[in-house]
């Protein structure tokens, strides 16, 4: 990799980071507005706002990645453009598929720190950040850690160690204790579904009553438990599907399809999840036709504008295809890989045609 190699890479790097930082401005601008409104509710404060948005900020940086790279290419080389850099490059024996191969050298770091972000950083600050909100305005005790949700209920300790969605919970472990505080019955239960009116539905439980006479066990297939614990306080920890890691995912996709339930929705979230670090190498192809091999005349405001209209159509386009799919049962993968290889077939096409 020679110098001026170095130097495209810095560039786009640099245009990218300042387009990432006015997209999550932006977004944070709404996302403060919306919070400061819940100010008052139950023990929300200034610092419990800001911490919340702090702790989603890992998300919407993973999210707002492609667009940002496709803001921060066409500003970047379109600037270079009209300095006459790129020519000047090319006078000096730089082909024009040379200029675009380093900048999708770029383009990988920032897949990679994309992919490391939305595996290892966002999903668990999200969790904390729905878990701060919940407990900061309905002040029920609550906790989370690495093995689950703790929550409080009264004289019962509970323990919910996976939480999926829509009050849809499994292996949960009920602690009550009597009113000195003695430990006066457990219940485990394999899975767990919200019905309605405060009242679960556990299966496959397992109840051990503690006494002075010592301890009595005996097994249901399924219980009726009342609890004011609903989906809304347990759902602050779950993360939407498109949120969450790989491993995650396919954890609960499997958990589907061993209980028979339809799992489309996961599956598509997963290739999805799979395919959008790599979104940003397509948007970065995508500017390529816009800037390399294009005068010094054409201003940076309609290359900006252009870059928007671009994005938010991919946006707009790849949720619309990919509700499509769930609604009519289209196979995950083409429905996660549709959009994106419609763009990066008009983008490598519109590349052929440059000289």
């Amino acid at each position: 990799m020679n110098a001026l190699d170095r130097y495209v890479i810095k560039e786009v790097l640099k245009g990218t980071l300042i387009a990432l930082l006015m997209l999550y401005a932006l977004f944070n601008l709404f996302t403060l507005k919306d919070e400061l409104n819940s100010r008052g509710v139950g023990d929300c404060d200034l610092k419990q706002i800001l911490t919340y948005i702090g702790l989603l900020a890992p998300r919407y940086i993973y999210e707002l990645m492609p667009s940002a790279a496709l803001l921060g290419s066409l500003f970047v080389l379109g600037g270079m453009a009209n300095h006459g850099e790129l020519m000047a490059m090319r006078v000096s024996g730089v082909s024009i598929f040379g200029i675009i191969r380093t900048v999708m050298i770029a383009g990988m770091i920032l897949v990679a720190c994309s992919f490391a972000l939305g595996e290892f950083v966002a999903p668990d600050a999200e969790k904390k950040a729905k878990l701060l909100r919940s407990v900061a305005k309905t002040q029920r005790p609550a906790a989370r850690t690495e093995r689950g949700l703790w929550l409080r209920d009264g004289n019962q300790f509970i323990h919910v160690k996976d939480i999926f969605t829509e009050g849809d919970i499994a292996n949960i472990y009920i602690y009550e204790l009597d009113d000195e505080r003695h430990l006066q019955e457990t219940v485990y239960a394999k899975r767990g579904l919200y019905l309605d009116k405060e009242q679960w539905q556990l299966k496959q439980v397992k109840i051990s009553e503690i006494s002075a006479q010592g301890v009595s066990s005996r097994e249901v297939d399924e219980l009726i438990w009342r609890s004011v614990i609903d989906p809304d306080v347990v759902d602050v920890v779950v993360v939407d599907p498109e949120n969450l890691s790989l491993n995650d995912l396919s954890k609960y996709v499997n958990f589907l399809q061993e209980n028979k339930q339809d799992s489309a929705k996961y599956e598509l979230a997963f290739w999805a999840r799979v395919i959008n670090p790599f979104i940003t190498l397509v948007m970065l192809l995508v500017s390529a036709p816009f800037v390399v091999g294009v005068g010094r005349g054409i201003a940076l405001g309609p290359r900006m504008m252009l870059g928007i209209l671009i994005g938010m159509s991919f946006n707009i386009i790849d949720n619309a295809v990919g509700q499509m799919g769930v609604v009519y049962g289209l196979n995950p993968l083409f429905v996660a890989l549709l959009p994106a290889s419609l763009v990066l077939m008009g983008a490598l096409y519109a590349i052929s045609r440059l000289r």
